[in-house]
């Protein structure tokens, strides 16, 4: 559990220009439309194939905030949720009050792709080897459908080797 902090401007357009833009006002019409987000942000952690029991997003719009609910089957599930979350325009923070059912294995790190960087160059600063830059790729399937698709302000996994 923890709070993760995410590139407002990055990521995929699932909550609508308008409501990526300006957190809406208070009111019936923010509730709804945060209710809408929050929908919005499930159904995208389940396109890309991930599940967790009792999942629930809750999107904040007057904070950016996403907190994010349920047991996922493992650590790398969990992490995986979480990108999906927080790698959406105009999120800016993700809640984490997810847990695992498993036994817990060792957590990733995450790392904020700048302009210019390839999966390589950050298997080398992570790693010290840029061959192993499919260990990231691979750490952040569905997400990424080829290591050549990564944006800056994008979070990624970086998974113990």
């Amino acid at each position: 559990m923890g709070i993760l902090d995410f590139v407002m401007d990055a990521g995929e357009a699932l909550l609508g220009k308008a409501h990526a833009a300006e957190p809406p006002a208070p009111g019936p019409d923010a509730d709804a439309a945060n209710r809408a987000a929050g929908e919005a942000i499930e159904n995208y952690i389940r396109s890309q194939g991930l599940e967790a029991t009792g999942l629930d997003a809750e999107f904040d719009g007057a904070t950016r905030t996403v907190k994010v609910y349920g047991v996922a089957a493992d650590q790398a599930t969990k992490e995986k949720i979480l990108l999906c979350c927080g790698n959406v325009r105009g999120v800016k923070t993700v809640d984490d009050q997810m847990s695992v059912s498993t036994a817990a294995s060792a957590e990733a790190k995450y790392y904020t792709v700048k302009s210019g960087d390839t999966l390589s160059a950050i298997s080398k600063s992570e790693y010290g080897d840029a061959n192993k830059y499919n260990a990231i790729f691979e750490a952040n399937k569905p997400m990424l459908s080829s290591p050549d698709k990564i944006y800056p302000g994008q979070m990624l996994r970086i998974p113990p080797l």
